[in-house]
């Protein structure tokens, strides 16, 4: 009901894993002893200095997510499978009892052929599959955890409003300091299970979707 008659509501950015990361901040870094001189130049290894890497490293820092996702499968499976038979069984002569029978069987009937039996089946069946995934993104992401092993947990969202329709995009996983690149980016084949969520609320996607009572349905009826 959020946006019945109105606009869908942002999120508040208070309420989220980045927020509480950025105000309780984690543990100090280990750093080495600099003299004032050195704490001074502009080629020293601090972070602040020029040349100082900027790469997200503890909790609260920020980092770039790139999501370039271009992928397409395709399955076919076809089978046939086809099984005829045919049984016959004859008694022209059996003691004579045939001619005996044949003249109690109404006319035209004989009981030469006693027993005759036709079988025939077949299955045939054909399976395909093709999917094709497109998706280019960038979204800023916070490192709301370090790992005992130094791996850094991360967590982002995005949310984009158009008129009445709230696009929403989600991402979190882990991924090493190692991988991050200079310009503070990491792709997201290198987060370890990632997770990503692209979609939307408001009036556009609830046209979209079924009606509560008829997906309902469509679990209770067997047919």
């Amino acid at each position: 009901m959020d946006h019945l008659g109105k606009p869908p509501s942002f999120s508040s950015p208070r309420a989220t894993a980045e927020h509480n990361a950025m105000a309780s901040p984690g543990l100090p870094l280990r750093t080495e002893a600099v003299s004032p001189t050195r704490r001074a130049s502009l080629w020293s290894g601090a972070r602040q200095s020029l040349l100082g890497d900027r790469r997200a490293v503890q909790q609260g820092d920020i980092l770039t997510v790139v999501i370039e996702i271009d992928e397409e499968a395709e399955i076919s499976n076809a089978t046939d499978r086809s099984r005829s038979g045919t049984e016959s069984l004859g008694i022209p002569s059996l003691f004579g009892l045939p001619q005996r029978l044949d003249r109690r069987l109404p006319e035209g009937a004989s009981s030469a052929d006693a027993v005759s039996i036709n079988s025939s089946s077949s299955s045939s069946g054909d399976g395909s599959v093709r999917r094709n995934e497109k998706l280019t993104l960038r979204v800023a992401a916070t490192v709301v955890d370090v790992l005992p092993n130094g791996v850094l947990s991360i967590s982002g969202s995005q949310e984009l409003r158009v008129n009445f329709e709230m696009r929403e995009l989600l991402v979190s996983g882990y991924v090493r300091p190692e991988d991050i690149s200079r310009q503070n980016e990491i792709t997201y084949d290198k987060i370890a299970t990632a997770r990503v969520s692209y979609g939307g609320r408001g009036q556009i996607t609830d046209v979209q979707q079924p009606r509560i009572g008829q997906q309902v349905l469509d679990t209770v009826l067997p047919f």
